[in-house]
């Protein structure tokens, strides 16, 4: 399996371009849910009875995991050499950069980041939303390049894709014409905010759902999400289910 090549999923899920979605990230869902195509839960906190309550609601499940930060919190920051600790991530206590460079099959990195996919396709979640894809951009205490941060999210989504598990690009719209082929829909924060959602075209010309999240008060932003057949919803930024407005 090559960083360079996509690996084909015939068997993975689908999405179509219009679709509903929630996204709960602190706490885990319980019964009953939101009547939506999507849930994006936290791989980590959700066990495989929660993903399996979901499914039997009719409802597809997207593992969400961080591939980009280092999280003291989770159960295998143990793993982690120093080495591979950056800078802190900027308003999000516990989290650090991750040094993306070295996917070899017997780095440490690669051998995390499997482990997490494995845990998701255990766990029988249908998707994986890989989360701080963008450090490339970001102070992280490494000198990331465009090449290396590529070469990781091509690594990801055919590690997923090989298991069966569709993928979500999460932001790094800067490589969207790169990763298009590779991922199978898109997550974006605040696109509307920062007049960035044009840059998510690929995806839709594509037929590719693009899932949009903004937050705060106004839902002004979904007449262009709905024309643009973009996915948006109204969220809390702490993702606990107490907000959710969408735009269609």
């Amino acid at each position: 399996m090559g960083a360079t090549g996509s690996v084909r999923c015939p068997d993975c899920w689908r999405p179509p371009l219009q679709v509903s979605w929630n996204w709960v990230i602190e706490g885990v869902p319980k019964p009953p849910f939101r009547d939506v195509d999507i849930y994006d839960i936290d791989g980590f906190e959700a066990s495989s009875a929660d993903v399996a309550a979901l499914h039997k609601a009719g409802i597809r499940v997207v593992c969400y995991i961080s591939v980009g930060s280092y999280e003291d919190w989770r159960p295998d920051a143990g793993q982690f050499p120093a080495s591979l600790l950056g800078q802190n991530l900027d308003g999000w206590a516990g989290e650090r950069w991750l040094d993306v460079r070295d996917i070899s099959p017997t780095s440490p990195l690669a051998r995390i980041m499997t482990a997490r996919i494995d845990m998701c396709r255990a766990k029988g979640f249908d998707a994986v939303e890989f989360d701080n894809m963008d450090g490339y951009v970001n102070r992280t205490g490494f000198p990331l390049t465009a090449a290396d941060q590529l070469a990781y999210n091509r690594f990801l989504a055919n590690t997923a894709h090989a298991r069966g598990l569709s993928t979500v690009l999460k932001n790094d719209l800067d490589q969207i014409d790169d990763l298009v082929d590779y991922y199978d829909m898109a997550l974006n924060e605040e696109c509307s905010r920062y007049d960035e959602c044009g840059e998510y075209q690929p995806f839709i010309a594509a037929g590719k759902p693009v899932l949009h999240a903004e937050y705060g008060s106004s839902t002004a932003f979904c007449r262009a999400d709905n024309a643009a057949n973009i996915n948006g919803v109204l969220f809390s930024l702490d993702l606990d289910d107490s907000v959710y407005r969408p735009c269609r």
